[in-house]
């Protein structure tokens, strides 16, 4: 069976791949998807999260990075793929989801969500949380993936015009 596991990435974090990984292992096809939402206001581009993306799934074959900008259910009914996976850190995180949980199943009922618990260690782990340390120059080793982390400082250096 085919999934998808949708988000903004801005940027992937180590918590993101720890859920693509174990997600690739539970699926035949996984699809990574860069949902443009107008509602939040990135720090990267859409291409710039698919390489950073790319650049970390390189070695898992059944992942396909992509991108889209209309319901995430739209996407799914066109690649053919039957569940949705959503990575869960906390209550807040399950609140939300389940409400979009209940919305896609409304608007495509034969989709399923399957919503996987974060692994201990990135509990706490967010996209914001780490361009906030990044953005003060904290060490961000440990919570992004080598390329991401050199991407995120030498963003931060270009929109400031200064040395992090």
């Amino acid at each position: 069976m085919k999934a998808v596991y949708p988000g903004s990435f801005d940027p992937l974090t180590n918590g993101h791949l720890d859920i693509i990984r174990r997600a690739a292992k539970s699926f035949e096809h996984l699809f990574v998807v860069v949902f443009d939402n107008s509602a939040k206001k990135c720090l990267f581009s859409v291409e710039e999260r698919i390489a950073m993306i790319s650049e970390a799934v390189s070695d898992i074959p059944n992942v396909t990075v992509d991108s889209s900008s209309g319901l995430l259910v739209e996407y799914a009914k066109k690649r053919g793929v039957g569940v949705i996976v959503k990575g869960l850190r906390a209550v807040s995180d399950f609140d939300y989801e389940f409400k979009m949980a209940l919305m896609n199943k409304k608007l495509a009922p034969e989709l399923e969500t399957f919503f996987m618990m974060t692994s201990l260690k990135y509990l706490y782990l967010s996209s914001s949380l780490v361009k906030e340390v990044a953005s003060y120059g904290g060490c961000i080793r440990d919570l992004v993936p080598p390329t991401v982390e050199a991407r995120l400082f030498n963003k931060l250096k270009e929109k400031s015009g200064d040395d992090i």
